[in-house]
């Protein structure tokens, strides 16, 4: 193995020193806005909790929003990552499935580097009781919704853009999502297994709903 430079060494540095900070911004930011409220909370207030300058903020984030749902994106990635990993011959839905859950599972591992599992979920409930966050949640859902649509796409050989089944599917399992999501923020159990049970009960209802003859599937 060749030993590292001075220089390699000092960039490693310098990069972790980064990441440390723009960690700590996270936890900062995340624990004023669920204490205060995200419009009551400003820039200045997130850089003097972690002793630095407005602008070495907006060094890391452009804007409040972004830094709201970077904890969200690592959780996302998680799934994403679940999602290319699934068997080819498995089936597009048991694979989404699959997937969210595997997801939920290790949200611990995905995060707690960064900020406690406890603090990512008021961050949860908090979106979906402040209407600019949620409008930016839909929109980046949407995104998501695409590149999920693309990558089921991919991964059973057929054009996104000439078969409508991959976006048909993601938009019904997004949809899935969303409402178990705005079940678990109105009920009172606020605990990662509570949205876990509730994410897999919903999911297993998507065929039963599918179902053309309801009365028949109920008798």
């Amino acid at each position: 193995m060749t030993p590292s430079t001075p220089r390699e060494s000092l960039c490693g540095l310098r990069a972790r020193k980064k990441q440390r900070t723009r960690d700590a911004l996270i936890r900062a930011a995340l624990e004023l806005f669920t204490a205060q409220g995200y419009e009551a909370t400003t820039v200045d207030e997130i850089a003097a909790a972690v002793d630095v300058s407005q602008r070495t903020f907006f060094r890391y984030f452009s804007n409040k929003e972004e830094v709201t749902f970077a904890a969200q994106e690592m959780v996302e990635a998680r799934f994403l990552e679940e999602l290319r990993r699934r068997p080819a011959d498995e089936a597009p839905l048991t694979a989404l499935h699959s997937s969210v859950m595997a997801a939920w599972d290790d949200v611990a591992a995905s995060i707690e580097p960064i900020i406690p599992v406890e603090l990512h979920m008021r961050v949860y409930q908090m979106i979906e009781s402040t209407p600019a966050l949620l409008a930016a949640h839909m929109q980046r859902s949407c995104g998501l919704e695409e590149e999920v649509a693309r990558m089921l796409a991919r991964r059973e050989g057929l054009d996104v853009d000439r078969d409508p089944r991959p976006r048909v599917l993601v938009g019904a399992f997004n949809g899935v999502m969303r409402a178990a999501g705005k079940a678990w923020s109105e009920g009172d159990d606020f605990t990662v297994t509570s949205i876990r049970e509730l994410t897999r009960s919903y999911l297993d209802h998507i065929g039963p709903a599918l179902d053309d003859d309801w009365h028949t599937a109920r008798g």
